[in-house]
């Protein structure tokens, strides 16, 4: 028996990093009794290892609650800048959103950033104010931004403190209130939209699915619209949070769908599943997500190519921003160059591969893509060093530019400024939350973001200010590659783009670096960074030096010249024939982040 649709209210989460998503989750499951008091874990939906040790959200996290007569599907989503991809197709699931804000923090980036997401698609906004318990909490303050920022009435803000409960009754009321029932054909061809997928060795795939028209029971012919794949239902069912087996899924309803299909690439998310029977039309899905980081990805050991491959297509079913290409390194072996939304994002995926699939990993130096124009007017994208065109053929390169929102009170925003500024950025404009908080507006490079300037900016700031970033535009840039030689030999492992007014610099800094780390020769090893085949650093490290002459004793001098005389020759034999072998600790040393 279907449910009707009038008693379905489909919702998410959102907030900012630590403003209480999951917390306030956990209320909803024990309130709606959807999870015993036995079971009841803080921060439940957060069900990998990863997401409990650093207290952070990664995945989405479906759950069905009933409340009152209500069915309630609440999807959970991450905070962090490197997971808004996870909270776009959470929002496409839904029709209302809860937007939580800190009470002691106010306003944050992320908090507006993901507001401007649900409004661009008309969700109802529930707006939420947390931590009213603690004895710093400035309610009436944060009040007054979100009724700046939402243009509502006050009134309509709630008060909770998602840890003791307070206020959470009201929450789901007014979720049932004001959440719309989501428009739906429940007669006729069924239709589903896939938001996230994960792989079971005994199940094949398994689609999480927001159905739009129609049903979908137990052995029901299914077809994907994007692949053109068909199979049959296996199972059918909701989260609650654990998978529950039902008799069927129906039109507006949150669940999931087990394919039985083993072809990883045959499922996609954002695809739509239909009943093979009528003519349909796809549903409008996701836009494609552009990957902003690039890094190389081998193992220590180089059997486990194939394995590291597997690895990664089951992480892609389960995290869609993920994107990977086969790369082979002279230095490192078979690998794969793999894209990422950010820093954070790569370290979550290489700890992922570490525990999930006990793959022992090196990560090469983050990059970014680049557009290289050549004298026959081709575009050609870049990841890599190696991959630049011939100097000849190049007319410009261009750089990826973001637009960067900064969040930080009033009497900090002078270093934070001034270290904005010195990283490339171009200033746009300030906006004033109130007396005390401002929104800084900056245009700048995605490789000034890339390595260390989150830590910078909680530095200048004190730890107060919060950011948020968005792709804007290429635009041209001054880069050259940095070449590293090693006894004469060019290592393409170890090029790098860098800023021309900056590559003495970084050629200085490498050339040091690897003196301290390349083992000694029976030769002179020197060690080079070049420009345009111009050396611009050099360092060597002195040969290893060997008593030939220590088996003499006695009889006359000329003995020991003549030996040491062979020495001599050997060696300038050995360093104009000679080949260093670079451990892979000196590739870590300069390539590791």
């Amino acid at each position: 028996m279907a449910t009707d649709v009038r008693t379905i209210r489909n919702f998410c989460i959102i907030a900012h990093i630590d403003h209480g998503k999951s917390t306030l989750a956990d209320r909803f499951l024990e309130l709606t009794n959807t999870v015993s008091h036995r079971d009841m874990q803080p921060q439940i939906l957060d069900q990998m290892d990863i997401e409990r040790e650093r207290g952070i959200t990664v995945k989405l996290a479906p759950v069905r609650m009933q409340w009152k007569g209500f069915e309630l599907n609440l999807i959970d989503t991450p905070g962090h800048v490197d997971f808004a991809y996870e909270v776009s197709r959470s929002l496409a699931a839904v029709e209302g959103a809860v937007l939580v804000v800190d009470a002691t923090q106010g306003i944050e980036a992320q908090t507006i950033a993901n507001l401007t997401q649900a409004l661009d698609i008309d969700l109802a906004i529930i707006p939420v104010i947390n931590k009213i318990d603690l004895p710093n909490a400035e309610t009436e303050k944060v009040r007054a931004e979100i009724v700046h920022l939402l243009g509502c009435k006050p009134e309509e803000v709630l008060e909770v403190s998602a840890k003791v409960g307070t206020g959470v009754v009201a929450l789901l009321d007014r979720i049932v209130a004001s959440v719309p029932p989501p428009t739906t054909a429940l007669e006729g061809t069924a239709r589903a939209m896939i938001f996230d997928s994960v792989y079971d060795e005994f199940q094949g795939v398994i689609a999480y699915v927001r159905m739009v028209d129609g049903t979908f029971t137990r052995g029901a012919p299914i077809r994907f619209m994007a692949t053109k794949q068909r199979s049959e239902v296996l199972e059918v069912g909701h989260f609650s949070p654990k998978r529950i087996e039902e008799k069927n899924v129906s039109g507006g309803e949150i669940g999931y769908v087990v394919t039985g299909m083993k072809d990883l690439r045959a499922v996609r998310v954002g695809d739509t599943i239909v009943s093979p029977t009528g003519d349909v039309t796809a549903l409008p899905g996701y836009r494609e997500i552009q990957p902003m980081v690039f890094a190389g990805l081998f193992c220590k050991e180089g059997d486990e190519y194939p394995k590291l491959r597997e690895a990664l297509e089951k992480l892609r079913l389960n995290d869609a921003s993920l994107t990977f290409d086969p790369e082979h390194s002279p230095a490192l072996g078979y690998g794969f160059r793999c894209g990422f939304l950010g820093l954070l994002h790569l370290d979550i995926v290489q700890e992922r591969l570490q525990r999930e699939y006990g793959l022992d990993l090196i990560v090469t130096v983050p990059s970014v893509a680049y557009k290289v124009t050549t004298t026959d007017h081709a575009i050609v994208t870049i990841h890599s060093p190696v991959e630049l065109p011939d100097l000849s053929r190049i007319v410009r390169i261009d750089e990826p530019f973001m637009t960067l929102d900064v969040v930080v009170p009033s009497d900090r925003m002078g270093p934070v400024m001034q270290l904005v500024s010195g990283r490339r950025a171009r200033y746009v404009s300030t906006e004033y939350l109130d007396e005390q908080r401002a929104i800084l507006h900056y245009q700048i490079p995605l490789t000034a973001l890339l390595v260390d300037f989150y830590d910078a900016l909680k530095s200048a700031s004190s730890g107060y200010a919060s950011m948020n970033y968005e792709f804007l535009d290429y635009e041209e840039a001054d880069v050259v590659r940095l070449d590293i030689l090693v006894a004469a030999d060019r290592v393409d492992a170890l090029s790098t783009l860098v800023y021309r007014d900056e590559s003495y610099q970084r050629g200085r800094s490498a050339v040091e670096r690897l003196k301290g780390i390349l083992p000694r020769q029976m030769f002179e090893v020197r060690i080079q960074a070049a420009l345009s085949g111009k050396v611009i650093a050099s360092e060597s490290i002195p040969a290893m030096r060997k008593d030939v002459t220590a088996k003499l004793y006695g009889g006359d001098v000329t003995r020991k010249k003549k030996l040491l005389e062979k020495q001599k020759k050997g060696k300038r034999r050995m360093r104009s024939l000679g080949k260093v072998d670079i451990p892979a600790e000196a590739f870590l040393a300069i390539l590791k982040r």
